[in-house]
C-alpha cells in the first residue's frame, strides 16, 4: 500500500471521527428511586441497596453516573447501548412495576449470575474498581436475591391456588 492511499484513508478516519463527537446519545438521567423501584416491591437491607447502588444500578437504573470518558465517540455510544440492553434485561427502579413472575425470575437470575461472576461485567469493573464485589457482599446477595425469589414464588402459587395447604400445628389429618 503506497503512502498517499494510506494518508486518505487516515485522514477519512480521522473526519469520521471527529463528526461522531457530536453525535452525543440520550442520558439516563432519571430517578434511580421512585414509587417503582424495588424497595417497593420487597425487602431491601440498606447494605444490599448500597452494593446494588455501587455495583449495579449504572446499568440496570433509571439513573445512571457517566464517567467523562463517555463524551468521546464511539465510546459514549457503547456505553448507551450497554446501559440501554442492561435496563432492557432488569431495572431496579421499575421493579415494582414487573408480574410477580418476572420478579421472581429476576431474583433468581440475580443470585445465578453473581454466583457465576457474570455480574457486575468485567468491562464495568475493569474501570469501575468500586463496583467489584467482595465474597461477603457477593454472599449477601445471593442469600438475599435466593431468599426473595423463593418468597415471590410461594406467593405466585397461593395466588395461583397451586401451593398445599398449610398444614395446623397438633392436627393431625388423616384419611
Amino acid at each position: 500500500m503506497n503512502s498517499s492511499l494510506f494518508k486518505k484513508i487516515a485522514l477519512v478516519l480521522v473526519a469520521v471521527l471527529v463528526v461522531l463527537q457530536f453525535v452525543q446519545p440520550s442520558k439516563n438521567e432519571g430517578s434511580a428511586s421512585g414509587v417503582n423501584d424495588i424497595t417497593q416491591a420487597i425487602t431491601v437491607p440498606a447494605s444490599v441497596q448500597q452494593t446494588l447502588e455501587k455495583s449495579c444500578y449504572d446499568c440496570h437504573s433509571n439513573h445512571t453516573t457517566y464517567p467523562w470518558y463517555t463524551k468521546i465517540q464511539p465510546i459514549g455510544l457503547w456505553m448507551q447501548y450497554h446501559v440501554n440492553e442492561g435496563k432492557e434485561e432488569l431495572n431496579f427502579s421499575e421493579f415494582k412495576t414487573y408480574k410477580l413472575k418476572r420478579q421472581a425470575h429476576k431474583l433468581e437470575e440475580i443470585a445465578e449470575q453473581v454466583e457465576e461472576g457474570e455480574m457486575p461485567l468485567s468491562s464495568f469493573t475493569l474501570i469501575h474498581k468500586d463496583a467489584i464485589l467482595s465474597d461477603a457482599q457477593k454472599g449477601e446477595l445471593i442469600s438475599w436475591a435466593k431468599e426473595n425469589h423463593l418468597a415471590l414464588k410461594q406467593k405466585l402459587e397461593e395466588e395461583n391456588g397451586s401451593a398445599p395447604p398449610p398444614v395446623e400445628e397438633g392436627h393431625e389429618h388423616h384419611e
